[in-house]
């Protein structure tokens, strides 16, 4: 019997890119995961920003950056500022202050538009395991009920993730234009 538990995994792993893409798209709101794709040189390692400060919300259009060391303060605004995030940056005594600004029209189509790009990507990826799945299916030499009947299973598995992906989609499109 040919076992499909790596297609699945390989399935799953394309519905967690997903999230994850999406959780960095902003919608207005202020949210830790905006930050993940931001890089900070300390102590001349470079590293993600949450391994040098803490990262909260102030208020939802502000997220508060407050490193361990006060003495990266300027290093984290010029890595905010290199990101291009498109948010304000300001400085204090405190930390770092995250300014999230409102989304235009226009601003939210484009946002909409990435999110369809993203959705694409993981479709890509969940066909490429599809395809690897049948070719390792024929590879197998199966009875030829167990072969249909396995193809079936694996078209099943592929439609129930490319739904997953849709509601998805469907709902950091919500997100994006409300």
């Amino acid at each position: 019997m040919y076992s499909l538990e790596s297609f699945k995994q390989e399935l799953l792993g394309a519905q967690e890119w997903l999230t994850k893409e999406y959780s960095q798209i902003h919608t207005g709101r202020a949210n830790p995961a905006l930050l993940d794709g931001v890089t900070v040189e300390s102590y001349g390692v470079i590293g993600p920003l949450k391994n040098s400060a803490s990262i909260s919300i102030e208020d939802p259009k502000t997220l508060r950056v407050v490193p361990w060391d006060k003495s990266l303060n300027k290093t984290i605004e010029k890595s905010l500022h290199e990101a291009n995030l498109g948010f304000s940056i300001s400085v204090d005594d405190a930390g770092v202050r995250v300014i999230i600004p409102a989304l235009t029209t226009e601003t939210r189509q484009k946002l909409v538009k990435i999110a369809k790009e993203r959705l694409e990507d993981g479709r890509i990826t969940i066909r490429k395991a599809r395809e690897n799945a049948l070719s390792d299916l024929k590879d197998a030499s199966l009875p030829e009920d167990t072969f249909a009947r396995t193809k079936d299973e694996v078209q099943k598995l592929v439609d129930g993730a490319n739904a997953t992906l849709e509601a998805l989609f469907a709902k950091k499109e919500t997100e994006i234009l409300n």
